[in-house]
């Protein structure tokens, strides 16, 4: 019975650090139809930057703070010099991002060197807790609740204020909302830079359980394809409803039978795109 209570909350926590990473990545696609196979690369290099400034000042929570603001411009710029100008050529959207994915990761190898690094914990979490019978990382279980906090931040965000209405209206008819003097341009470049900044924020909450290394991007992406293919690309709830499954299919899937571990992930993804491809919350 602990064998199964660990893994699920194993599941948990790592589902947490996907919704991070595929909220963003659904929303965008929802929002603005962009492919971004470089979103990979906003959790690396958020990853990497958390570890530089950990580092250097002693402290996670500066890291985490500022790793995500500093992911979160560089997907503005990708944004606003790049992907804007393919926004409805699916082609070469896939072509370009895969490109800068590339890059990305090339220059994280540069400057970061190819030995996969752990990102120190704060000491507060870096213990254990006893729930009953079980003992089990402090650090997981405090990511499982950072994960749940975030999703409710961001349903409170686009369901609940003015910010989120004008995120539903472009999303929902793009034309129209513009007519009524909504900055389309300025609501796009933000939310991508909210998704690029909780792909950092991931890669930071992540890299200190995961562990970053070169080709971390790569891993990262595919699950978060998982993720928005079962939940359904554009909806907060389909990506937290997707990252549980995927998370817990996963670690799971590790530790029952590790040889075939991706087919309890990639089968069930197959399965949605060929019997419902929105997903479960997406649009038809």
């Amino acid at each position: 019975m602990n064998f199964w209570s660990i893994q699920l909350l194993n599941g948990l926590s790592l589902a947490m650090v996907l919704f991070l990473l595929s909220a963003g990545l659904s929303v965008i696609f929802g929002l603005m139809r962009i492919i971004n196979l470089a979103h990979g690369s906003f959790y690396l290099i958020g990853g990497y930057i958390g570890l530089t400034v950990i580092e250097r000042s002693g402290s996670f929570w500066f890291g985490l703070a500022i790793a995500p603001i500093l992911v979160g411009l560089l997907g503005v710029i990708l944004q606003r010099l790049l992907l804007r100008r393919v926004q409805h050529d699916e082609l070469s959207q896939v072509l370009l991002s895969f490109g800068v994915l590339l890059v990305c990761s090339d220059v994280a190898l540069t400057l970061w060197g190819g030995l996969p690094q752990t990102l120190p914990r704060p000491e507060a979490l870096d213990g254990t807790i006893k729930l009953g019978t079980i003992v089990f990382p402090m650090y997981r279980m405090a990511l499982s609740m950072a994960g749940i906090a975030v999703a409710v931040i961001l349903w409170l965000l686009l369901g609940r204020t003015k910010v989120g209405a004008r995120v539903r209206a472009s999303v929902d008819d793009e034309e129209m909302a513009r007519g009524i003097g909504i900055n389309t341009g300025a609501v796009f470049a933000g939310v991508f830079g909210l998704g690029a900044a909780l792909a950092g924020m991931a890669g930071v909450l992540g890299g200190a359980m995961l562990g970053v290394y070169p080709g971390a991007d790569f891993d990262v992406i595919l699950l978060a394809f998982a993720v928005v293919v079962i939940g359904g690309l554009g909806s907060l709830r389909g990506a937290l409803v997707g990252s549980l499954f995927i998370g817990i299919a996963n670690t799971l899937g590790n530790a029952l039978m590790p040889q075939f571990a991706l087919f309890t992930v990639f089968v069930p993804m197959v399965a949605m795109l060929a019997f419902r491809p929105s997903g479960f919350f997406g649009r038809s």
